[in-house]
């Protein structure tokens, strides 16, 4: 079987837990920022875990064993 390779990007955009959850960060922080409320910014930059439809293939090219 061939050597799995990992995606570069996949492994910046998203990290996993001890427990092996995947997070991955918020939309909407990129730009804009001065029009948007202090607290709508703070929540932005929290993680939030991957729905469960996305995981498997997040996964698989993560090459992750979980």
């Amino acid at each position: 079987m061939p050597k799995l390779k990992i995606s570069k990007t996949a492994k910046k955009r998203f990290k996993t837990t001890g427990s092996g959850k995947i997070m991955r960060k918020r939309t909407g922080h990129s730009h804009h920022l001065e029009k948007k409320k202090s607290i709508k910014k703070v929540k932005q930059l929290r993680y939030k875990e991957v729905s469960k439809e996305d995981e498997k293939k997040v996964r698989k090219i993560l090459g992750s064993r979980r």
